[in-house]
């Protein structure tokens, strides 16, 4: 490995506290549709679920805590949000 090359860090599952970012366009029902995908792949601490605007209130970011079992899990739940269209981006 170069030093340009960074190596990702390594997950020990289960965590069961880990946090996702959603970032998407704003929209009616859209916090819903997010979190439906969501528990489909795992589950929600609902009470850690935070929702907020962007300035220009163009977009919503909405941050959830699940328990992540496996990095496919992980993976299948960045593939769904983002191929509804209106999910810009998944951390």
């Amino acid at each position: 490995m170069t030093d340009k090359e960074v190596k990702a860090p390594k997950i020990e599952f289960p965590v069961e506290d880990y946090p996702i970012k959603v970032i998407s366009d704003t929209g009616v029902g859209r916090k819903d549709l997010i979190l439906e995908i969501v528990r489909k792949h795992a589950t929600i601490n609902d009470q850690r679920v935070d929702e907020r605007s962007s300035s220009t209130g163009k977009y919503t970011t909405i941050q959830l805590h699940i328990v992540a079992t496996d990095q496919d899990q992980l993976y299948n739940i960045n593939s769904e949000l983002r191929a509804t269209g209106f999910v810009h981006m998944v951390l």
